[in-house]
């Protein structure tokens, strides 16, 4: 599973990333265009990169399949759960795996119904071909506007992302019947960065200063606690 969820990960950091660079270098290329700079102007002019949009939906359409798969396995999705929070345990529990199911039950048939569209779409003759078949009346698809490419490649989509978004649900179902635990993700963390935990010796009431809260019994009250003024130790 870990090749999966490293997999998963990788393909969508690199859209995330190369749809970053694409739009950078076409909004680049727009606005320097217009800028009258000898033979750099005349270079920019002569690039095509009206292909840079299309091909950048292209990409947050995998994107957004493979991250609703991902949002899966994270429990970064939201949802709705007052009423089922309310229940008891074992009501709460049957509820959870209802909803599981039930998501597992959705995407699995969107996932066969975007193999077929994908498959009348141009797959089944790019299939033909690929193997040397006679493709006979097989219409060979269309293709997208500016890349020309078979739109039966951007349509893969449906059917490769809800097909993993499917087995993440029944991923998390067989997990949470084991443990009893849903995934949870935390928002306020971010991968790579620890919390620090700073560790202060100096205790706030005890300064002879005026920035700080004073209590005039903590002496009497701490006689173990001989920090001076300023809370070092003497």
């Amino acid at each position: 599973m870990k090749i999966l969820d490293r997999l998963e990960e990788w393909i969508i950091t690199f859209l995330m990333g190369a749809a970053t660079v694409i739009i950078f270098f076409s909004v680049a290329h727009r606005y320097l265009a217009g800028v009258s700079i000898p033979y750099l102007q005349d270079w920019l002019i002569s690039l095509n990169v009206s292909w840079a949009q299309e091909l950048c939906i292209i990409m947050f359409v995998w994107m957004a399949k493979f991250g609703a798969a991902y949002g899966v396995r994270t429990g970064i999705h939201v949802g709705v759960d007052v009423l089922i929070n309310r229940l008891s345990g074992r009501w709460r529990a049957k509820f959870i795996v209802f909803g599981l199911l039930a998501g597992a039950l959705f995407t699995g048939i969107v996932g066969v119904l975007g193999a077929h569209f994908v498959w009348e779409n141009g797959f089944h003759y790019a299939s033909f071909t690929f193997f040397g078949l006679n493709p006979g009346d097989v219409p060979e698809g269309p293709t997208t506007p500016d890349l020309e490419w078979p739109t039966w490649i951007v349509y893969s989509a449906i059917p490769l992302g809800s097909s993993l978004m499917c087995f993440r649900f029944l991923q998390v179902t067989v997990g949470f019947l084991k443990t009893g635990e849903l995934p949870h993700h935390d928002h306020g963390h971010v991968d790579g960065l620890e919390k620090e935990v700073v560790t202060v010796e100096a205790n706030p009431y005890n300064l002879d200063d005026n920035l700080h809260m004073h209590d005039l019994k903590y002496k009497q009250r701490h006689p173990e606690d001989r920090t001076g003024d300023g809370g070092e130790q003497k």
